[in-house]
């Protein structure tokens, strides 16, 4: 591994990372960007295409509106500048899943520019510019089995071919790794939250290839840059922009240059490789696709997609805040996806503590979910769940460590909670009043120092009584009919 970065995790002694990313995202429609092939993923090689997507002579492609739509939709969501008029361009390029041998994209007249994401960073809130979106299909896919020297074999599946896609592209206003994983988890939310795509990247529904270069202190031209492609996490992207600063920091430290070549990250080692050397923008030769009319979306089409557009992650947690009194990082976790914020807010409604709710979802939710490495949309315990336990609390009706032991029940089982607690008996805590005098009367009776503390003024000490008192009852009393029992007793 290279040499770790400076404390700030800004670079390399006497260097500052420059970093760009481009993300392709899948838009959600049912068929192809230019045929009315399917759009689904999973289907057996090569059953979903015709002769447009495979590229056969004399096919010609027609625009799908929806894919325009989804695409205008991402980009005011991306606060960019959507221009009326944009141009289709050929985009050339000879790789085996390119039947054509150029693919159908966007070039000097894209659909829109100068768009925003804020981040959030140590240093405060920072915008990060976004020089275009812009609508393209996408390659197929190559597939190889076996292994180099012993009969590897490749073929090659169009079902991808011609898929929309929207390629978001940012300016080089990245200055750190935790920068870039955080710019990408708040694109993928506004993406997701939009609803243009799923965003899944085990599906290939997001991608990202990340532009990183390096240059002295304080310089203002930028660096020689390398690209890292075909990184399927937001954590492996961190971790090899991460190693990339490192080597690239070690070739100029010892006088080397650095070469303008696209890598590849090995997640296993934890380190890039040189896949080849990088092409320039003019040695794919763009010109106008002479098959497809300019582009364009009048004010009208505009204003009526605008009016679509949903409420957005940011607007979402700040309204939440003001509604329902919790935290902006508990805003934060509960609108990490648009069904998560749907789910408590649905709870939190009905809720007698939605503030509860939210302390729960990150006090046990996200603890056990951690641990078992799931996310939360795979908990076993409901938002819904959640909100009965918060008011079984809330009621005094349960302890918060019966609560504790409700959810452990709830992962060990995979059930949510209201059928965890109905099958459990409907626990409630103790408030035989007579047991818990028995258990504090001698609890005062063997700690007379501690009595003595408490009836000169140090009022604290009776926390040790209501803990003791806990403990003794196996957490099943009532812990506020055990601090009135606990301070009558004392004062008496």
């Amino acid at each position: 591994m290279p040499p770790p970065l400076e404390p700030s995790g800004t670079g390399r002694a006497g260097f500052e990372p420059v970093i760009g990313l481009e993300v392709h995202v899948q838009l959600l429609t049912a068929t192809k960007i230019f045929c009315s092939c399917s759009a689904r993923f999973g289907a057996a090689p090569n059953t979903n295409v015709c002769p447009v997507c495979l590229g056969l002579p004399g096919a010609l492609p027609v625009l799908n509106r929806k894919a325009v739509e989804f695409a205008v939709l991402a980009a005011m969501a991306l606060n960019c500048e959507v221009h009326e008029t944009s141009i289709f361009a050929r985009k050339n390029y000879f790789y085996p899943d390119l039947p054509k041998g150029y693919q159908i994209s966007q070039y000097d007249k894209p659909l829109g520019e100068h768009g925003f994401i804020e981040i959030s960073t140590g240093g405060g809130p920072k915008k990060i510019g976004i020089t275009r979106v812009h609508l393209e299909e996408d390659a197929g896919k190559s597939l190889h089995e076996g292994f180099a020297g012993s009969g590897e074999t490749t073929a090659v599946d169009l079902n991808r071919s011609g898929t929309p896609l929207i390629e978001i592209v940012s300016e080089p206003e990245i200055a750190t790794p935790d920068e870039a994983h955080e710019y990408l988890t708040r694109l993928k939310e506004i993406v997701s939250y939009s609803g243009v795509s799923d965003c899944n990247m085990e599906e290939g529904s997001l991608r990202c290839d990340a532009n990183i270069s390096l240059r002295p202190k304080g310089q203002e031209e930028l660096g020689t840059k390398t690209e890292i492609k075909n990184v399927n996490s937001f954590r492996f992207i961190r971790e090899a922009l991460i190693y990339e600063i490192g080597r690239q920091g070690d070739v100029l430290e010892s006088g080397g240059k650095i070469t303008q070549e696209t890598r590849l990250y090995n997640s296993n080692e934890g380190k890039t490789y040189s896949m080849r050397s990088k092409e320039q923008a003019h040695d794919y030769r763009y010109f106008p696709e002479p098959d497809l009319p300019p582009l364009v979306v009048g004010n009208q089409w505009r204003g009526e997609i605008r009016n679509a557009l949903p409420e957005l992650p940011e607007a979402r947690r700040q309204r939440m805040v003001a509604d329902y009194g919790i935290s902006e990082q508990d805003a934060v976790v509960l609108t990490s996806s648009k069904a998560l914020a749907e789910q408590f807010e649905a709870a939190a409604r009905v809720a007698n503590n939605p503030k509860r709710v939210a302390n729960l979802v990150q006090g046990e939710l996200m603890g056990r979910l951690k641990a078992q490495g799931l996310e939360i949309e795979q908990s076993p315990i409901s938002m819904k769940g959640v909100a009965q336990s918060a008011d079984l609390v809330e009621s005094g009706a349960i302890s918060g460590k019966m609560l504790k032991d409700l959810y452990d029940l709830c992962f060990e089982r995979g059930n949510d909670f209201p059928l965890v607690y109905e099958e459990q008996g409907r626990p409630e805590q103790s408030r035989d009043t007579s047991s818990l005098e028995k258990i504090i009367d001698g609890l005062i009776a063997a700690n007379p120092k501690q009595v003595e503390q408490y009836r000169a003024g140090k009022k604290t000490v009776a926390g040790f009584f209501v803990g003791q008192t806990m403990k003794a009852s196996k957490g099943q009393a009532n812990p506020q009919l055990i601090n009135e029992l606990v301070t009558k007793k004392l004062e008496g």
